[in-house]
């Protein structure tokens, strides 16, 4: 979800924003099923919720795709119902690769139809994820991108080995704001080390 989300940051998730399923329960215990008091999310939506292929791994991703809608990327620009999604270069960025070397990335302010806008990376791949058929979303389900777009295991990979289309009932919560950040260099013993001072404006972040 880079560069939205970074290894470090501590997020708030309001589980009542889409009401409550089983998953919202400890263990994910099968007391009812369905949603109780359900919302549905909106396009944009940052949002976490249990892995389709095992119920119980949370991944956390955007919501793009309602159900209903025809979703299918091109070169990489994301399309909705056939048509492009808007979207403004930003200078691009040298980033850690963590391979031991460092990689430019392409960066962009993408803005979904309802006016969500947020930044996307793209490492200017023109892969299989760059370039896909047309997913149709069935009822009950929701289409989730991930915002790193060339490293981002979600609903372009079919379930059996990646995220697929997410089920209502999977969704867990939407992700508020950044808590705050915790640097991943950081010693235990040494508490002046424990939160990055290189991003202080993920400190309270909204993410909506």
């Amino acid at each position: 979800m880079e560069p939205s989300l970074l290894e470090g940051d501590y997020i708030i998730v309001s589980k009542y924003s889409y009401g409550f399923s089983r998953h919202s329960i400890p263990l994910g215990l099968p007391l009812f099923s369905g949603r109780v008091f359900g919302r549905v999310p909106h396009r944009g939506d940052v949002v976490v919720f249990k892995l389709p292929r095992d119920g119980h791994t949370d991944y956390i991703k955007r919501v793009v795709g309602l159900p209903g809608d025809r979703v299918q990327l091109k070169k990489g620009i994301l399309y909705l119902n056939g048509l492009a999604v808007s979207r403004r270069p930003l200078p691009s960025i040298i980033t850690d690769s963590g391979y031991g070397f460092a990689r430019t990335v392409e960066r962009f302010e993408e803005t979904l139809p309802n006016g969500r806008r947020y930044v996307t990376y793209d490492y200017g791949t023109d892969g299989d994820l760059d370039n896909t058929g047309v997913y149709f979303v069935p009822k009950g389900r929701y289409f989730m991108l991930g915002d790193n777009r060339d490293n981002s295991l979600d609903s372009r990979v079919p379930k059996a080995i990646g995220v697929g289309f997410v089920p209502y009932e999977n969704l867990v919560g939407r992700a508020e704001f950044i808590l705050l950040s915790w640097n991943k260099d950081a010693e235990f013993l040494k508490p002046w080390t424990w939160f990055t001072d290189a991003r202080p404006d993920r400190v309270f972040r909204s993410l909506r």
